[in-house]
């Protein structure tokens, strides 16, 4: 009778612990703390804030999307010598980690600086261009820059010389690491990236 029980109640609780065995680990953002300040501090800044414009903001940037980042620098899928050697030391932990903390900042605002482009900046961020098949960068990044969890990042307020220098990079392929990416940014010419990746920088 014992071992009828015994196994009923192992079935029962069989899909409990299944759930509780697949479920990942929470992060821990002091410990994401620590990795962002003595990892990433010399070129993100100690928060990811506004640091050097060659350089990504990550504040406030989806968690999804910089572990996914990072596990592509580490794999070589997306090449930067730099980036690649410092996340080749993370574990899964640590990007688990970091990724949550910055992703707990609040992003500061940014602005636009060319006045000359930022109506073309606006017109490809809102409407796409029509007659290249660029689509509407508000479909994926939503129209304040948000971007989409696990899906698409935040680009709102980005530094513009660092959003200007991945898509060029995408257009070149030395970035390869979004197919999307690459197929949109080969449609653009040098005054129509720069003018978007501007009026990006001013995105909220």
């Amino acid at each position: 009778m014992k071992s009828i029980i015994a196994l009923t109640l192992a079935a029962a609780l069989a899909p409990a612990l299944a759930a509780d065995a697949k479920a990942p680990a929470k992060p821990d953002l002091n410990k994401g703390q620590a990795v962002a300040t003595q990892v990433c501090v010399a070129c993100h800044s100690a928060d990811g804030g506004r640091g050097s414009p060659a350089y990504p903001i990550l504040q406030g940037q989806h968690p999804e999307y910089l572990a996914k980042q990072l596990h592509e620098f580490k794999s070589g899928k997306r090449k930067n010598p730099v980036m690649q050697g410092f996340a080749a030391t993370l574990s899964e932990d640590d990007i688990r980690n970091v990724s949550a903390f910055y992703a707990s900042k609040q992003a500061k605002t940014g602005f636009a600086t060319n006045k000359d482009t930022v109506s073309l900046g606006e017109r490809i961020y809102r409407g796409g261009i029509l007659e290249k098949q660029v689509p509407a960068c508000a479909g994926c990044h939503s129209p304040s820059g948000a971007g989409i969890p696990a899906q698409y990042p935040r680009i709102g307020a980005q530094h513009g010389a660092y959003t200007e220098a991945q898509l060029v990079a995408f257009r070149t392929g030395v970035r390869g690491n979004s197919a999307q990416m690459t197929a949109i940014a080969a449609k653009m010419n040098d005054l129509e990236i720069k003018a978007v990746s501007d009026y990006i920088a001013g995105l909220r």
